[in-house]
């Protein structure tokens, strides 16, 4: 359904994003940030899938600036890679890839109003858009690692959000949700009996109730900002 084009961030750099195109005019834009695995054909299909709903989607490669081409799996091995990959990006001097978010972003904004969903290292990216660029209309983190650390949560949104947790998930302890959530009761957190990374029908932690779920709400909620 949809093609990879080059948008430019501000500081001239230039990167792939995949784009999906709705069958009609659309009712706006969703920027859709990618896991730790790349532009993969998981995040693609996400992609499309809100294509599908009347948003234009775009998914911008948030690991080109430090290794282009990345598309992983699930394995060992992929997981090794893209955590490696991760930390390389998050070392990179402020604002990082947050440059090419808001490339995306701009690029949404010709379809209307503009949405962020992120999974993973990507709802971290998703959450960080939320309280630091221009041009969101909202903000739908899932199961963002790192996100309900004190640093990330002392942050502050200027758009509405709405974040989909694990209750399982080991790599974000629900004590950290619970303190998210006390910091921010301005917040909508949704929290779900399964473990991290419930929404990627290609990895077994995969819930297809949860996922199901999380979708909803989360098209509910754009269609409540966006349109």
């Amino acid at each position: 359904m949809g093609q990879f084009i080059d948008l430019t961030a501000a500081d001239g750099f230039t990167f792939p994003a995949y784009v999906a195109e709705p069958a009609g005019t659309p009712r706006g834009a969703v920027v859709v940030v990618q896991e730790i695995f790349g532009v993969n054909a998981h995040i693609r299909s996400v992609a499309d899938g809100y294509a599908a709903e009347g948003w234009l989607a775009v998914a911008p490669s948030t690991f080109h600036r430090v290794k282009p081409g990345v598309e992983l799996g699930y394995e060992d091995a992929d997981m090794k890679a893209g955590a490696a990959l991760k930390s390389a990006a998050e070392a990179l001097p402020w604002p990082g890839v947050l440059q090419d978010i808001q490339a995306a972003i701009e690029y949404g904004a010709r379809a209307g109003k503009v949405g962020i969903v992120g999974y993973c290292w990507g709802g971290l990216l998703s959450w960080r858009a939320a309280c630091e660029l221009n041009g969101l209309a909202a903000a739908a983190p899932y199961y963002g690692g790192g996100m309900t650390t004190p640093e990330e949560a002392a942050r502050t949104p200027r758009v509405p959000v709405m974040v989909h947790f694990g209750r399982n998930d080991h790599w974000i302890p629900m004590p950290t949700v619970e303190n998210f959530q006390k910091a921010h009761p301005e917040v909508e957190v949704h929290v779900y009996d399964c473990g991290h990374g419930f929404n990627c029908d290609q990895r077994g932690s995969y819930d297809a109730a949860a996922a199901k779920l999380a979708r909803e709400r989360t098209l509910a909620f754009f269609d409540r900002h966006l349109g």
